[in-house]
């Protein structure tokens, strides 16, 4: 049976940073907050005002969100020092679109203003972790694949030459990348005779690529000590994105049942592994959708086909245990997308029910208050919003609850 909203209330808070620390068992590596649709601002600004709370009550000092890990350098080098511009910054520093969010530029602002005059160990810093991929297709791996290979050249020889150490020359790799339309076609996404991922040059590449990486890491006292530390970790991003990259191709030409369940996988492990690195160097706040940040196997249909895959944050989750905390957002309406009010017996309406516009839940808390069985799903009329599954409450640490999303 559900509850009433008088017995689910005292499980209900401001939401606010400092709630969110009282129901985590510490403060954690990685904080991530879940959306359940993209390209609503409401949640955006959600976001923004919680991590400016993390950032003046807890020491946060990176955000990154799920956008193009390598179009993020972009943004968080205006960000950190003022290159180019806020209009540059928006264009060229998000991927999906989401440079033209008022909620993305108004973080970007902030930011930027936050950092004017402080010093470099006390900046914030804003980075994509998604890989460059775009639901049409995926980039071509020549631009991280190279950057490797110039940083690698470049330190190496600093000490020397560095004959017999890399692998091949720039104009070895660029013969074997080819031209970027042949990584780019769109068309690989559902025939995978239009991929060149498993062609001998890219059987080729991932070699090189896997040696260039393995070189980063064996050589790493030598290249942090001659080109420091932040050169060394933009290279680590660039060697992983690369591997990431060509895996993702390799399985675009792919003809077995597995490629629509690999690629998803790929991508969400090329995620992790940026989190991961991201963690390494401060507390972390990652906004993406759900599915990417929850703890429990994601899932999602695709035509007739049902893929399931361990996410993100399912996998930092794994590497990190209690210094991951995860919070999940559910919603109320969306009516302009045709998202009207919640039915009463799921968990949208319950808390639809309560006063407040916007809350955070103790979600382990709310799944023992409902019981078994828990309610059914709340089936959403729109294919961009993701109802809650009641059955990943036990596994969040707490439910960010919005009430309205108004355009």
């Amino acid at each position: 049976m559900v509850p009433g909203t008088a017995r689910i209330a005292h499980l209900t808070h401001a939401l606010d940073a400092s709630a969110v620390m009282e129901l985590l068992p510490g403060r954690p590596r990685l904080l991530a907050l879940g959306e359940p649709t993209h390209g609503e601002d409401t949640l955006l600004d959600v976001r923004n005002a919680l991590f400016r709370q993390l950032v003046e009550r807890e020491g946060y000092r990176t955000i990154a969100v799920e956008s193009d890990c390598l179009a993020g350098l972009r943004v968080d080098a205006y960000v950190t020092t003022g290159a180019g511009t806020l209009d540059e910054a928006m264009e060229h520093g998000f991927s999906h679109g989401f440079g033209a969010s008022a909620a993305n530029r108004e973080l970007v602002r902030w930011a930027r203003e936050y950092n004017t005059g402080r010093p470099a160990a006390d900046r914030l810093r804003l980075a994509g972790f998604d890989a460059p991929l775009e639901m049409t297709g995926a980039a071509s791996p020549r631009r991280p694949l190279t950057a490797l290979h110039a940083f690698l050249t470049s330190w190496l020889s600093a000490d020397g030459p560095s004959d017999g150490l890399l692998p091949r020359t720039a104009d070895t790799l660029d013969a074997l990348l080819g031209p970027d339309g042949r990584w780019t076609d769109p068309a690989a996404l559902t025939d995978p005779s239009r991929s060149c991922g498993r062609s001998p040059e890219a059987v080729q590449l991932a070699l090189i690529a896997h040696d260039l990486v393995s070189l980063l890491d064996e050589r790493a006292p030598q290249l942090i000590a001659a080109a420091g530390r932040e050169a060394w970790d933009r290279a680590r991003l660039h060697g992983r994105t690369a591997t990431g990259l060509l895996s993702y191709h390799s399985w675009l030409a792919d003809t077995t049942p597995a490629r629509m369940t690999r690629l998803v996988s790929v991508r969400d492990r090329m995620m992790a592994e940026n989190l991961l690195a991201l963690a390494e160097r401060g507390p972390v706040l990652a906004f993406a959708h759900n599915a990417h940040l929850q703890r429990e196997r994601s899932s999602m249909r695709m035509g007739d086909e049902r893929l399931e895959w361990w996410g993100a944050g399912s996998i930092v989750s794994a590497r990190l245990g209690p210094a991951y905390g995860f919070l999940a957002t559910a919603l109320g309406t969306i009516r302009h997308q045709g998202v009207d009010a919640p039915p009463p017996e799921t968990v949208e309406g319950l808390l639809y029910a309560l006063p407040e516009d916007r809350f955070l839940v103790d979600a382990p808390g709310l799944a023992g208050a409902l019981g078994d069985p828990l309610p059914a799903p709340r089936v959403s009329p729109w294919f961009g919003y993701f109802g809650l599954d009641p059955a990943h409450l036990r596994k969040a640490d707490g439910l960010v609850f919005i009430r309205d999303v108004r355009s």
